[in-house]
């Protein structure tokens, strides 16, 4: 574990325009949005959003070099440009991992490295889990286990040091709805009148926002982790977000610790805010014990950030992140 090691490269990488670009038909349902940038032969790269339902962005493509990386975007079910937008049905941790295992071979890839923050740090590893011989490496960021007491922490934990954004969250409501809130929100989420859903969308998103960043003066914390705080965004953010709170994340509880044995040998670099409130550092902790080996010869690299919440946009996580990218740049590389 370092907390202090400066990374070569503080900003992001310039912006680059996808290669190629598609939409993969999943089943009679589901259409999966995916696009390709980069260097045909490079190092295959899958990033992985968080929310579930936040959607990939542009952006996302700069942390990886494009000199070295074939850099594989694409929107989870329901999410960003897949279709139909906002849609549950079918829609579990089970059916998202082999979404990932279906886009691989659609795209020709042996093996790729998974880059998820958030959700997408519990959907890497579920992945990872179930396809370890497919991985090539992992970065991780803000790691969220999918476990109740998680879902519990983001619902009334953040409020001990977000009072005044809870109390938005919670006074959206009824009196009498107050006591659940979870319930309460599954249920207008899940209306299908935009003028219940919508006004419920905006409040939720505008929670997790306003409590994702700890340095709230960088430019970047209006990146669209959250899916942003209006619109269709925040739609797909609550609305699959809600869906998946009620359903226990679709995994048995602790399912993504008690299967960390999965990962043995397997090469990962997971980046943690030290003050990351959205999910906190206890369960990263909670992971690299769990995870296989001696502990700085199991390939696994640990960094705390002592000055970062959640985002991936602020200054030190960013640079541990690029970091990371660089280090595992040649992985699988052709040629």
């Amino acid at each position: 574990m370092d907390q202090t090691r400066p990374s070569r490269r503080t900003a992001l990488y310039p912006p680059t325009e996808p290669t190629d670009k598609g939409t993969l038909a999943l089943d009679s349902l589901h259409r999966l949005y995916y696009e390709v940038s980069g260097h045909a032969d490079g190092t295959p790269v899958v990033f992985l959003h968080g929310g579930p339902g936040a959607g990939c962005h542009p952006h996302h493509r700069r942390y990886f070099d494009p000199r070295h990386y074939r850099v594989v975007l694409y929107d989870q079910r329901g999410a960003g440009k897949s279709a139909p937008v906002g849609e549950l049905r079918d829609n579990t941790t089970a059916h998202l991992v082999d979404d990932l295992e279906r886009l691989r071979a659609h795209l020709g890839i042996e093996r790729w490295v998974l880059f998820g923050g958030s959700w997408g740090s519990a959907l890497a590893l579920a992945y990872a889990q179930a396809h370890r011989d497919r991985c090539l490496a992992l970065i991780l960021r803000g790691i969220f286990l999918a476990r109740r007491e998680e879902v519990d922490w983001f619902l009334y934990g953040m409020g001990r040091f977000f009072p005044e954004a809870q109390r938005r969250l919670v006074e959206f409501l009824p009196d009498d709805e107050r006591g659940d809130l979870l319930a309460a929100y599954h249920r207008r989420l899940t209306s299908d009148d935009p003028d219940v859903h919508m006004p419920a969308a905006r409040v939720w998103a505008g929670y997790e926002g306003v409590c994702s960043t700890l340095r709230h003066e960088v430019k970047e914390s209006a990146e669209p982790q959250t899916g942003g705080s209006g619109g269709k965004g925040a739609f797909t953010l609550a609305r699959i977000e809600a869906h998946y709170f009620i359903n226990d994340m679709f995994l048995e509880d602790a399912q993504l610790l008690k299967n960390a044995g999965a990962l043995k040998g397997l090469p990962a670099v997971i980046v943690q805010g030290r003050y990351d409130m959205v999910c906190p550092i206890r369960s990263a902790d909670a992971l690299v014990r769990a995870w296989p080996g001696t502990p700085g010869e199991n390939g696994l690299d640990y960094q705390i950030i002592p000055d970062a919440g959640h985002a991936a946009s602020e200054p030190g996580t960013r640079a541990a992140l690029i970091a990371a990218t660089e280090k595992f740049k040649a992985l699988g590389k052709k040629g």
